[in-house]
């Protein structure tokens, strides 16, 4: 049985990102995946998430981030693999949580 590689990829999006919810549809895209991590707006008007989980299935999450949410346009998505440590901005007891701006 092969090992599962584990990724964990920080990405931002911009363009018409806020106020349509993109937030709550990445949480929950990401939940029904079985990914970790969390989502928030920033105060420059993106949207910037963590997920982790297994590699190929942290790459299906980045690809549908291009499109998001109905209403959402996005311009431009930057995403990077990180540390595993960017997991512990969760709220504690929750496996993907939706974050204040900042």
């Amino acid at each position: 049985m092969s090992e599962v590689l584990r990724s964990v990829r920080r990405v931002v999006v911009r363009g018409r990102v806020q106020g349509v919810g993109y937030r709550a549809w990445a949480e929950y895209a990401a939940t029904k995946r079985g990914l970790e991590g969390w989502v928030r707006n920033c105060r420059d008007g993106t949207v910037e998430a963590v997920f982790a989980g297994p590699a190929q299935v942290v790459g299906e999450m980045v690809e549908i981030c291009r499109q998001g949410p109905p209403g959402a346009w996005v311009d431009k998505l930057e995403h990077l693999e990180t540390d595993p440590n960017d997991l512990a901005r969760r709220q504690p007891g929750e496996k993907f949580s939706v974050l204040p701006t900042e």
